[in-house]
């Protein structure tokens, strides 16, 4: 049911386990995948958490993903522009972005965005389903860049590739073992799934991403996904980290209390 809280707070870590330098916050959110609806409630949780918090210099961190697949994607990247506005707020860029980005130009990457969710983003900006069906390929492409409003090309443009901070890093899909954060590429970190979820290794930082659908946040020694499917199961997560604890919080169509249950625990 929306607007039902999760919230538990985290015994003290072990010195050698990840942290947040003193006095700051993270609230990262996983694929939203045009679910505006989870993104407000999440979004409302996690003032409700606050509130409930010590003052602390505090980030949102959006993993990317934030389009297709879902029925407002237009709303969520309206949502997201406007929360950066409002407070500090990082957005990453998912391998969906990157597909919207290269579609306005390349046939076959715009058959590949259509079969991956792009359908749905183009009807949340106006283009129905029927008229993307009847057109060809090189005249959706004119259409989508008329639809699609300049300011929100050129915001999806601003998304980072990844962000650090403190023994924290934030990706969409993950990092390739071996590689310094600082020389990874943005392929990989929008695309990557092997060798990255095997990987029992250091990645020079302990890893926070989505891209992976997972019944219920993935939670490793050297990292965790916390892409619990908005869009096939209803099930929006966010992971709360200060100093060395940890907490997640879920917005979730589930109506019965023993849906998302798994989320009621603090990582180990």
């Amino acid at each position: 049911m929306l607007g039902k809280l999760r919230k538990l707070f985290a015994a003290p870590k072990a010195a050698n386990q990840p942290s947040l330098p003193y006095h700051e916050r993270v609230y990262a959110i996983g694929d939203i995948h045009g679910r505006l609806d989870l993104f407000e409630d999440l979004l409302a949780q996690i003032a409700r958490d606050e509130a409930g918090r010590p003052a602390a210099a505090t980030t949102i961190v959006l993993l990317g993903d934030l389009i297709d697949r879902g029925p407002d994607s237009a709303g969520v990247l309206a949502r997201a522009r406007a929360l950066s506005r409002e407070r500090t707020v990082e957005i990453l860029s998912g391998n969906h972005e990157e597909m919207l980005m290269s579609c306005f130009e390349d046939a076959s990457t715009m058959r590949a965005f259509l079969r991956f969710g792009g359908i749905e983003t183009l009807a949340s900006y106006g283009i129905s389903p029927e008229t993307i069906a009847e057109l060809a390929v090189e005249d959706l492409q004119v259409l989508a860049a008329q639809a699609i409003p300049a300011e929100d090309i050129a915001f999806i443009q601003g998304f980072k590739k990844l962000v650090q901070k403190g023994d924290y890093v934030f990706v969409h899909a993950g990092l390739r073992p071996g590689v310094p954060i600082e020389m990874q590429l943005a392929n990989d970190c929008r695309w990557i799934r092997e060798p990255f979820l095997s990987h029992a290794g250091d990645f020079g930082g302990f890893v926070v991403h989505g891209h992976t659908i997972t019944p219920e946040p993935d939670e490793r020694p050297n990292r965790i996904g916390i892409d619990t499917g908005a869009y096939v199961h209803g099930m929006l997560t966010a992971i709360g980290i200060e100093g060395q604890q940890r907490w997640f919080l879920t917005a979730s169509d589930a109506s019965g209390e023993d849906q998302g249950e798994a989320l009621d625990r603090v990582s180990a």
